[in-house]
């Protein structure tokens, strides 16, 4: 975790002449000059305390809008993940700290990390006695089993990628409303064990078992998504109220008592209270005013540079593994045409791209689907006037060349694009690029708290979308494997994470092959050559790598952030 110091200010003059003789079809308020910002980043100090004067109080955060869902095994949303992170546990979990600490795996409802045998296709835990559900239930074995079963008949994004494994799970791919996972999952009762049965080996299969989607809910719980409807969970927080147009709110889970400060801490505040329908602008003067603690995304790249001079104790930049992207359908015209989604990617121009997204100290380009903190990352670009290892400049005559060969010159062309102030201006500017090249584009925008699950199902028709991804868990399996398998991609459905359609058997086996290599290295070489491999096929167009900036409000203490969940709501407190 890093923060801003009052060199930000330095550079404001500089980048702003830059951008404005920039040729690009875009607000110029979009390109502010955080765009080349050179900051000096030191190292958050983070306090760890446990003094009971930081005991209570409420949290207010603010969003644009909500995600959707507040279902756990359906919504696919960092927004929620966040809260999910302290309302619901697994039998694993991420350590709750910040940093690269948060990357590690804990035992959470599970007594301890699991007995592992069978050459790695067999896990078995013990189930912690004593705890309760957030309605007073106690979590038993059948709970267990019963959630893993709700996995597939809730048809979770996941199911396909994270939990297919399992013995038993092709059958409930197949057939979700009658899945039992037989021979997948079985309990010992007088021991209180629960033990799992693989297909094969998986080295990621502790880390899909933290994703919330593997959360453990009571075993009443309906097998279906719940959409506004909160569920019980076991975490120190409960959901008191949702209202997907206005905001929710949490509270302490009152039969909650702490069994790992690692897995599930305390937290210190009382209450949360998220509202929603903020804009990005609102919500930084809500916070700067004392209105508002912390605001979901990152605050308007032109208040960035005011802020770090005014208040840069409040800001914090966090390094994530994250990529923005361009998905094109690649079972829609035009660009079921791999000569254009080739040609979009030479024509491309990724610096103003980065200037959109921050600037240089805050995001840098990227021709390639892994994030350079993720394993296996190997630099490569091979859509750039020079390729190489890195993005040098677009090539707008290879990329023309490759629309003229298409016959495609002159179709209508819809970006879709979710309404913070960042996605709208790639849109804009992806507009302007497909006009120089001869199509015919425009910008569809939708609300944040629709946009992500609809340009995922294939009813929609979506052409081309501006969206991102967030790791899941610190394996390059999780953004290949997840966004880019067969089994990701199911039609008709808001739960198809594969959003450009991508399926290559070929492929497929390389992944499974990656997937089951116990050594790391190989493993590592191999998931860079499948990094290549896909994007030879040209199915996204990736943009460039982001930061994270939290803004803060003055009376919150104890800053953490993790790469899994962003600002630890159980950690932080207001004075």
């Amino acid at each position: 975790m890093l923060h801003y110091n009052k060199e930000l200010a330095k550079m404001a003059v500089t980048s702003s002449r830059i951008l404005s003789t920039h040729s690009l079809h875009v607000n110029r308020k979009t390109l502010f000059p955080v765009a080349t910002l050179a900051l000096s980043l030191i190292a958050s100090p983070l306090v760890h305390a446990d003094d009971s004067a930081h005991y209570g109080g409420t949290l207010n955060l603010q969003a644009q809008a909500s995600a959707g869902t507040i279902d756990p095994m359906v919504n696919y949303e960092a927004e929620y993940w966040q809260l999910y992170a302290s309302v619901y546990d697994g039998l694993v979990a991420f350590n709750k700290a910040g940093g690269k600490a948060g990357d590690k795996i804990v035992p959470d409802l599970a007594t301890s990390l699991p007995q592992v045998s069978d050459n790695g296709k067999t896990y078995t835990f013990t189930l912690r006695k004593g705890i309760e559900f957030s309605n007073g239930q106690p979590v038993t074995l059948k709970d267990v089993v019963a959630s893993f079963q709700r996995i597939f008949k809730v048809l979770s994004p996941t199911s396909g990628t994270f939990y297919n494994n399992i013995v038993g799970a092709s059958q409930c791919l197949s057939t979700p409303a009658s899945c039992t996972l037989k021979g997948g999952i079985t309990t010992d009762s007088a021991k209180n064990t629960v033990t799992f049965h693989l297909v094969h080996s998986d080295p990621d299969f502790l880390y899909k078992l933290a994703a919330p989607h593997a959360s453990i809910l009571p075993a009443s719980t309906p097998d279906h998504d719940v959409g506004n409807t909160p569920v019980a969970g076991t975490g120190s927080y409960m959901f008191k109220s949702y209202d997907p147009n206005s905001g929710l709110v949490l509270v302490r889970n009152p039969h909650f008592k702490q069994w790992s400060a690692e897995a599930q801490p305390k937290g210190y505040v009382d209450e949360i209270d998220y509202s929603f329908g903020n804009t990005q602008e609102a919500s930084v003067n809500a916070i700067m005013n004392g209105q508002a603690d912390w605001m979901y995304g990152n605050p308007p790249v032109d208040r960035l540079s005011e802020l770090s001079t005014n208040a840069p104790s409040q800001l914090h930049l966090n390094v994530l593994n994250e990529t923005y992207y361009l998905a094109m359908n690649n079972h829609q015209a035009p660009f079921n045409n791999l000569k254009v989604r080739q040609a979009l990617n030479y024509a491309v121009d990724r610096n103003a791209l980065v200037a959109i997204g921050g600037g240089s100290v805050l995001a840098s380009p990227t021709c390639q689907i892994l994030p350079p903190g993720m394993p296996g990352y190997k630099p490569f670009c091979q859509y750039t006037a020079n390729p190489g290892e890195k993005w040098s400049a677009p090539d707008m005559k290879k990329a023309q060349a490759l629309v003229d060969e298409s016959g495609t010159k002159g179709q209508k062309i819809t970006i879709v694009s979710n309404e913070n102030q960042e996605s709208v201006g790639i849109a804009t500017y992806i507009q302007s690029v497909l006009n120089n090249l001869g199509y015919n584009a425009s910008v569809q925008t939708l609300s944040n708290a629709i946009q992500f699950t609809y340009i995922q199902n294939t009813s929609n028709h979506v052409q081309l979308s501006v969206t991102d991804w967030l790791s899941d868990y610190p394996e390059p399996s999780d953004f290949l494997n997840v966004l880019f398998s067969c089994a990701s991609y199911r039609k008709n459905s808001d739960s198809s994470i594969n959003i450009a359609g991508f399926c290559q058997p070929s492929i497929d086996k390389q992944m499974q092959t990656a997937m089951n290599t116990s050594d790391q290295k190989s493993a590592e070489d191999q998931w860079s050559k499948i990094d290549r491999s896909i994007m030879e096929q040209a199915p996204i167009v990736p943009l460039f790598n982001p930061k994270q900036v939290d803004l803060v409000s003055k009376r919150l203490g104890n800053y953490t952030s993790s790469g899994m969940y962003q600002m630890l709501l159980s950690k932080v407190w207001v004075q």
